[in-house]
């Protein structure tokens, strides 16, 4: 126990487990929640004159802002303006090279505003190229910008500013933080790892030790459904499963596991062929034992090593078939894992916008989980066998 416990791999095992535990309840926000502009840059990356995440509360008629990066991804203002019902209320926003009306407002005492730069009618307004970036003539230079509200009483208004740089690992096609959905997929993706392999290894290693004991018509008819199953291909399969039973969590964890148990079954009942004829187990039935007790005392204790090793050889190939059902669009879209990233990311043009932040973390993530437990179970088949691990 204090070998496997102080190995790196089952350290990093712990600490990621505890990562995707507790991680969650650490982050600032929610996986959902807009954090920057879609497809931006992390914030440490060639940073140059790409602008980060800028906003403002404005609560003065006239406000200064001193601008001298390349334009803002986003602008957006958002608030409300009060006024006497007879006055007119200007919302302009002032370049160095000329004034923009952003809003007219008459007739009200109070305003809510909602001005969002990508917006069609928002360029169509101001005078725009429809197809062109509105924040390219807000922001045409660097220099002093204003924003005057004028014949407003009171202002309470969010000039919102999101830059092309956003956060440790950047922002998706949604704007959303990827290092917060890169957390948060460490669950999912060990969950269906890890109990899609428990499942498959505790139902082949029921069916190795029935039919490795009971031998016969047993032993033929599992076998027969062991050969059957590795004979079909299967991801075609599991893309027909996954359309039939549905797209959760649970169900691809069962879909995962009725695929992964004949491995583990062939293994057992060839260590209790080779057990079921030996002296002591022999003794036994001499004895009088019944037939569960010498499988539960007996078999099944010397049969555990080679369950724990097929676990943990069964993760890294459990967790890359649930992120390729999920990179084909067959997990839950409401499911945040490493897969379900990748698929996104593919479906709205990370590759041909070379957003590689959204590509690499979620796939170092599951070739470091896969590696994690390839050594785990390394270990274990060397303390099985140990002359597996002399040279």
């Amino acid at each position: 126990m204090k070998d496997i416990l102080s190995r790196k791999s089952v350290i990093a095992f712990i600490l990621l487990a505890l990562l995707g535990l507790f991680g969650p309840a650490l982050l600032p926000r929610s996986p959902y929640e807009f954090a920057g502009a879609p497809f931006a840059r992390p914030v440490w990356w060639r940073s140059g004159s790409l602008p980060t995440n800028v906003s403002y509360n404005i609560t003065n008629a006239e406000t200064s802002i001193r601008w001298n990066k390349k334009p803002p991804a986003i602008f957006a203002l958002a608030g409300a303006v009060k006024a006497r019902p007879e006055s007119r209320v200007d919302v302009i926003w002032k370049t160095p090279e000329r004034e923009y009306k952003l809003a007219e407002l008459e007739g009200e005492s109070e305003y809510w505003l909602n001005l969002d730069g990508r917006d069609m009618i928002f360029k169509q307004t101001l005078g725009l190229p429809l197809i062109s970036r509105s924040v390219d003539y807000l922001f045409p230079c660097a220099g002093e910008y204003k924003l005057l509200v004028r014949g407003a009483d009171s202002v309470s208004l969010r000039l919102s500013m999101p830059g092309e740089r956003c956060g440790l690992l950047g922002t998706d096609q949604r704007g959303r933080d990827v290092f917060t959905l890169l957390i948060y997929g460490i669950r999912a993706s060990l969950i269906i790892g890890v109990s899609a392999t428990l499942i498959a290894s505790m139902l082949g290693m029921s069916l190795g030790l029935a039919a490795g004991y009971a031998g016969g018509l047993c032993d033929a008819l599992i076998m027969r459904a062991v050969d059957i199953l590795m004979s079909i291909p299967t991801l075609p399969i599991l893309m027909v499963l996954a359309g039939i039973w549905g797209k959760g969590l649970w169900q691809l964890v069962l879909i995962l596991s009725i695929f992964s148990w004949m491995g583990t079954a062939r293994s057992v009942r060839a260590l209790v062929l080779t057990l079921r004829e030996s002296q002591w187990v022999e003794s036994l039935r001499a004895l009088g034992a019944k037939r569960s007790y010498i499988l539960a005392r007996h078999l099944v204790p010397e049969a555990a090593p080679v369950l724990l090793a097929h676990i943990a050889l069964g993760v890294p190939g459990a967790v890359p078939a649930e992120a390729g059902l999920a990179f084909l669009g067959l997990s839950d879209p409401r499911l945040i894992s490493w897969g379900r990233m990748l698929h996104e990311a593919h479906s709205f043009g990370a590759f041909t916008e070379g957003a590689w932040w959204l590509l690499l973390p979620p796939g170092l993530g599951i070739v470091a989980v896969c590696l994690i437990f390839m050594d785990i179970g390394k270990f274990l088949e060397e303390k099985i066998d140990p002359r597996l691990g002399k040279k």
